[in-house]
C-alpha cells in the first residue's frame, strides 16, 4: 500500500504527463537515437533531449514503483562517465504496473520528458523521466550499480547557487557544480542508486509513511537530536526525505534523535512533498533515543504563566482532548492564561453556518478539570462564517483560557466579529474599548485570515493586556529545493501587513501607558529572525522572548528536516526590562511520530 504522499504524487505524475503546463519542452539536437543516461540528464537541471524521441537507452533496474498512479522503475548505466555532473540514472513512467525486476537489463525507447511535480506554478524542479517506452528486456539477475553515498563529506555546505536573474532566478539552466553546492549535488544524483548510513532522524514519521534524516550529524544539532533552522542564509544541507518501496507496515516508526542503523539504500527521487527523496528498496534498522515529553516548570505564587498552543483544527469530533488536556495540566504545569489556536466551531468542518465553538471550549476545559488541572474560565468571539481561513467549515478562531483563581477577565461589552476594539484612557491608565475585541477586524490584511483576539487581565491587581494571534500559513511558498533560488516567500505580504497592524495596536496601548504589560502570542507562522517578526517588533514595542533561549533550543514545530519557529510570545519593554522572565518552549509534539497537533506549546513566566 503507498504512502498517501506518493498517492498524491503518482496523481500529479499522471497530469503531469499529459499536460504542457506541467512539462518542460526544449529542442534536442541531432542523433537522439543513440544517447546513454548521462547524455539524457545531461549537465544541467534540464535534459537536452527534453520532448525528444531517444531509442535503445541501456541500463539495469534499480528500483520498480508498482503502486499509485505514478507507476514506473529507475534503472541505471552501470559504466558512468567520467563527468560528476551528470546522472547516471532515470526514472521510466509506465503508467501500469511495470514488468521488470530489479536487475533486469534494459534496452529502453521513448520520449524524454521533464516533469514538474505540482505543476510548473509551484516553482519546483523538474524531473527528467522517460515517457510512453518501449521496453526490452536483455537479461535479468545482475548486479545491480553500487550505490553512491551520500555522507557528510560528499554533501557541499554551501546549498544553492543563486538563479539567473535573466530566467527570474531559475537554476535550471545552470550547469551544475556537484561539489560546490548541495542542490547541485542531489541533481547530479537524480535517479541514480544512493546510500545513506546510520543516519540520525531529524523529522518523524508522518502520516504519509515518510520521515527526514540528516547525513550532517553535527549541522546545527539541537540537543534532543533535531537540526535546527536559524538563518535563511545557512540552510541545513544534510537533510534527505527517506520513503519506501516496500510495505508501509514495515516502514519504521521513528521520533526525532532516533537513527536508522546500517545502510538505507534506493533511487534518489524529487517531489512535490519535500523535493530529494531516497526511494527506499533496503531500510536501515531503526534504533531509538529514547525521547521524552517535556514538562516546563510550576509558576511559582507571584509569577503570571501565559501560554500560547496550537490544538489544530481541534473540535468535539476529535479524540484528542484527554491528550490535550493532559499536556496542558501536567506538561505545561496548568498555566495561568493559555491562548488557544486553532479551536474550530461546535461541529468542526460541516459546512453549514455553525460558527459557536461552546461546546468545543467546553468539553476541553472538561477535559482539564478531569485531568486534575483548574475549572478554566474562557473568553472569545465568534468568527463570520468562513470568513477566517482554515478548515472550509471550520471556522477555527483563538480563545482565551484563564484560570479564575489566578486572574481575572476584564468584560467590556461590545466586542463581535466586525467591531475594532481600540484603546482609551481610563484613570490615568490604557484601557481596551471592548474587553474580548478584535483588532481592526475589516481591514484587508485579515482576508481569509484569523483577526487578532485582544483581551485585558489583572494578575496581583496588575493589567496585563494579551494579544492572541494567528497569522496568515506560508501556503503558497516556494519550497527550499525550488528551481528558483532563493524561493520566493509570497505569504509574507498579508503577514507584514498583519503584524504591522497589531505593532500599531500595542503602540497605542504604549503611548497611552508606557509601562504598559503587553503580550502577543500565538501562530505566527513565521520565524523569529524573519522580517514578519521585525515588523511585530517595531520600534521596540514588542521582542520575541523565545530568543532569549539558545539558538539550539529555538523552534516550535519540525517540518522537512527543520526544527524551526512558528509560535512566539512577544512582551511588551516593562516584561522585557524586568529580566525575572522566564521562557520555555515545551516540545511535546513537534518531534513525535504520534503527536496530537504538528506544534509544541511555549510558557512565559514572569511577575508583572
Amino acid at each position: 500500500m503507498p504512502s498517501k504522499s506518493s498517492a498524491r504524487l503518482a496523481a500529479l505524475t499522471v497530469a503531469a504527463v499529459c499536460s504542457a503546463a506541467s512539462t518542460v519542452v526544449l529542442t534536442s539536437p541531432a542523433h537522439a537515437d543513440s544517447v546513454r543516461i548521462h547524455d539524457i540528464q545531461g549537465t544541467t537541471r534540464i535534459s537536452p533531449y527534453a520532448g525528444q524521441q531517444v531509442t535503445d537507452v541501456t541500463g539495469i533496474v534499480t528500483g520498480v514503483r508498482t503502486y499509485g498512479s505514478s507507476k514506473g522503475f529507475w534503472m541505471q548505466d552501470p559504466n558512468p562517465d567520467a563527468d560528476p555532473a551528470t546522472s547516471e540514472g532515470v526514472f521510466v513512467f509506465t503508467s501500469s504496473t511495470p514488468k521488470v525486476a530489479v536487475g533486469d537489463a534494459l534496452t529502453v525507447s521513448g520520449t524524454v520528458s521533464e516533469y514538474v511535480p505540482g505543476g510548473t506554478s509551484t516553482g519546483n524542479q523538474a524531473v527528467t523521466e522517460i515517457t510512453k517506452p518501449v521496453i526490452t528486456v536483455v537479461s535479468s539477475g545482475n548486479a545491480v550499480p553500487a550505490a553512491t553515498v551520500v555522507s557528510a563529506r560528499s554533501v557541499p555546505s554551501a546549498y544553492a547557487p543563486a538563479g539567473d536573474t535573466a530566467a527570474n532566478g531559475s537554476v535550471n539552466a545552470l550547469p551544475l557544480r556537484p561539489s560546490r553546492y548541495a542542490l547541485d549535488y542531489y541533481e547530479s544524483l537524480e535517479g541514480m542508486n544512493v546510500q545513506v548510513a546510520d543516519a540520525r532522524v531529524v523529522t518523524a514519521t508522518d502520516p504519509y509513511t515518510e520521515l527526514w534524516v540528516t547525513v550532517k550529524p553535527y549541522e546545527n544539532r539541537d540537543r534532543r537530536g533535531g537540526t535546527v533552522y536559524g538563518s535563511y542564509d545557512s540552510q541545513n544541507t544534510g537533510r534527505l526525505q527517506i520513503q519506501s518501496l516496500g510495505s508501509t507496515a514495515a516502514f519504521p516508526v521513528a521520533n526525532v534523535g532516533d537513527t536508522l542503523t546500517g545502510t538505507t539504500t534506493g533511487p534518489l527521487d524529487y517531489n512535490q512533498f519535500g523535493g530529494y527523496t531516497l526511494v527506499a528498496n533496503q531500510i536501515g534498522t531503526l534504533k531509538s533515543a529514547g525521547l521524552e515529553r517535556e514538562t516546563t516548570e510550576k509558576q511559582k505564587r507571584g509569577e503570571l504563566a501565559v501560554a500560547t498552543y496550537n490544538v489544530e483544527n481541534l473540535d468535539p469530533a476529535d479524540a484528542t482532548f484527554e491528550e490535550h488536556a493532559a499536556a496542558i495540566v501536567h506538561n505545561l504545569q496548568s498555566p495561568d492564561i493559555v491562548s488557544l489556536e486553532e479551536i474550530q466551531d461546535d461541529n468542526g468542518a460541516t459546512n453549514d453556518g455553525t460558527v459557536a465553538a461552546d461546546r468545543t471550549v467546553t468539553k476541553l476545559i472538561d477535559a482539564i478539570v478531569a485531568a486534575g488541572g483548574p475549572k478554566y474560565a474562557y473568553r472569545s468571539i465568534d468568527p463570520v462564517n468562513n470568513a477566517d481561513g482554515g478548515e472550509p467549515g471550520g471556522n477555527i478562531r483563538q480563545v482565551f483560557l484563564f484560570n479564575p483563581e489566578r486572574v481575572s477577565f476584564t468584560d467590556r461589552a461590545g466586542g463581535d466579529a466586525t467591531t475594532a476594539v481600540g484603546v482609551t484612557r481610563d484613570h490615568g491608565k490604557a484601557a481596551l474599548t471592548l474587553s474580548p475585541g478584535r483588532i481592526d477586524p475589516a481591514n484587508a490584511a485579515w482576508t481569509s485570515s484569523r483577526k487578532p483576539l485582544a483581551g485585558e487581565f489583572v494578575f496581583r491587581g496588575r493589567t496585563v493586556f494579551v494579544i492572541a494571534n494567528h497569522f496568515n500559513s506560508k501556503g503558497g511558498d516556494q519550497g527550499l529545493t525550488a528551481q528558483y533560488q532563493p524561493p520566493a516567500r509570497s505569504s509574507e505580504t498579508q503577514r507584514h501587513q498583519q503584524a504591522a497592524l497589531v505593532n500599531g495596536f500595542v503602540k497605542d496601548i504604549l503611548d497611552t501607558q508606557k509601562n504598559a504589560d503587553v503580550i502577543a502570542l500565538g501562530d505566527i507562522n513565521d520565524f523569529e529572525f524573519s522580517d514578519t517578526a521585525k515588523v511585530l517588533e517595531g520600534d521596540g514595542e514588542l521582542w520575541s522572548a523565545i530568543k532569549s533561549l539558545p539558538k539550539s533550543e529555538r523552534y516550535t514545530y519540525d517540518y522537512q528536516g527543520n526544527s524551526q519557529v512558528l509560535d512566539q510570545i512577544l512582551v511588551s519593554p516593562s516584561i522585557r526590562r524586568g529580566c525575572d522572565f522566564e521562557y520555555d518552549s515545551v516540545h511535546i509534539n513537534s518531534e513525535f511520530h504520534d503527536q496530537i497537533s504538528d506544534h509544541d506549546p511555549q510558557v512565559l513566566r514572569f511577575q508583572p
